[in-house]
């Protein structure tokens, strides 16, 4: 199977309700001066934060911390190889108290340690090509 163009940019509009859909994403984060890619269950907070199940004494949520960290989530059917990924920069800190309000999964799912406040968000969209050589017909 061919792909002329397989990804269309996506807006940060259609980013934030694309990540209000899935409940694991990927922490980006640097560990002993090497990077760190961590699978996390999130949710999408009301203010627009990304509140991360991390338990906030963890060595994960220590090294998040007060620095700049990225986040990427996406779905994606490896059938059709069809989907989306978003990615987030922003600054990530450890929640000194629960959030007081619940995000779209309802109360007690995600029991967030560290939010991260989006800064940069994009995305992009993964689909075929219109166009398929005549060998993958």
């Amino acid at each position: 199977m061919e792909y002329d163009d397989p990804a269309a940019q996506l807006g940060e509009d259609e980013c934030r309700r694309l990540l209000a859909t899935v409940p694991v994403g990927r922490v980006v984060y640097t560990e002993r001066a090497l990077p760190a890619v961590l699978p996390v269950a999130f949710e999408v907070a009301p203010d627009g934060r990304l509140l991360l199940a991390l338990q906030a004494g963890c060595a994960a949520a220590r090294a998040l911390d007060g620095t700049v960290a990225a986040f990427q989530a996406d779905l994606v059917d490896p059938v059709t190889r069809t989907g989306w990924s978003v990615l987030v920069h922003g600054r990530a800190d450890v929640l000194r108290e629960p959030p007081a309000a619940a995000g779209a999964r309802g109360a007690g799912v995600c029991r967030a340690g560290v939010a991260l406040t989006p800064e940069l968000v994009g995305g992009r969209r993964l689909g075929p090509s219109a166009g398929r050589s005549p060998a993958d017909k």
